[in-house]
């Protein structure tokens, strides 16, 4: 018996960051975009805990108990008073450490599959509460879709969309450190006085109605600043993706994947075969947007 769940990539259209908070953690308004680049989790009964992972960059992931899938299956488990003896399996295609979530997205997908495999009936504002313990990008990766993420991005209120958005995504040659970018965030901004985070209403009506120019007008990331100071080659892919015709383009999250905007499918490929063969990044992939959360694809409860 197993049970397999399948987990998007997201984008964050729009990230607000605030100053530092006395904890650490920054206040945000964050809308996330769940993306159609996916994980695959599967969990089976095993005699131990234990995590493998195959797929691009596998070697990068940690397969021990700092995995948030790990953790996720560990924090449902003492809840419940549950062994966590299960093998957790990554299928990887989200890109590592590329500020598209993909850590978080196995989080929630291990907690949903060890939720379904152990038919432990938690409600869905457990699972929630449990995501938002994991991390903050948690609960948007089990929710999916669109959403307006406050707090340190774990209080969701779901958003409406009214129509498709086609992305393009050029990953870069190594990874950026999230922790490492909001540093540099606080050093650039030390003496500044750092605005409330609020959303953008003309971003949200933008993705209300579906318009892809205006949301291309609309969207911005507060950690662009700081994740170009620290990986200033950045800026070429940036300025590659403009060049080639993409209607916005913006650092993913804290980085190091850049996104872009394109009106369309046909120009999406455009500016996809652009970037491969300019030289600024690694690989590229394209991706519509927005698709659902963490969904179970198979497998029945023990």
């Amino acid at each position: 018996m197993s049970v397999t769940v399948r987990v998007p990539a997201k984008v964050n259209v729009q990230l607000a960051v605030g100053a530092a908070r006395p904890d650490g953690f920054h206040d945000l308004a964050n809308v996330f975009l769940a993306v159609g680049l996916h994980d695959e989790v599967t969990v089976t009964p095993a005699a131990e805990l234990r995590v493998t992972c195959t797929g691009p960059d596998a070697g990068q992931v940690p397969l021990d108990r700092t995995n948030l899938a790990a953790r996720a299956a560990l924090v449902l488990a003492e809840r419940r008073g549950i062994e966590p003896a299960v093998h957790i399996h990554i299928a990887k295609d989200i890109p590592v450490a590329g500020g598209m979530a993909g850590g978080s997205a196995d989080g929630a997908g291990a907690l949903l599959a060890c939720d379904t495999l152990w038919g432990t009936g938690a409600s869905r504002s457990e699972l929630l509460a449990i995501c938002a313990e994991l991390g903050s990008d948690v609960p948007f990766s089990l929710v999916g879709g669109a959403a307006l993420g406050t707090g340190r991005g774990e209080k969701l209120r779901t958003l409406e969309v009214g129509g498709t958005f086609h992305w393009v995504f050029a990953m870069a040659d190594r990874g950026l450190s999230t922790p490492a970018v909001f540093r540099e965030f606080d050093r650039l901004g030390e003496g500044l006085d750092i605005p409330e985070p609020v959303a953008s209403e003309e971003l949200l009506d933008a993705l209300a109605k579906g318009d892809p120019d205006a949301l291309a007008a609309a969207v911005s990331n507060d950690l662009q600043p700081a994740a170009v100071s620290l990986f200033p080659e950045l800026a070429d892919t940036l300025a590659a993706g403009r060049t080639a015709g993409a209607l916005t383009a913006l650092v993913s999250g804290s980085g190091p994947t850049t996104a872009f905007l394109a009106r369309d499918t046909e120009s999406a490929a455009k500016v996809a075969d652009a970037l491969k063969t300019s030289g600024t990044c690694r690989t590229v992939r394209t991706a519509s947007a927005p698709v659902p959360g963490a969904t179970v694809l198979s497998g029945r409860r023990s």
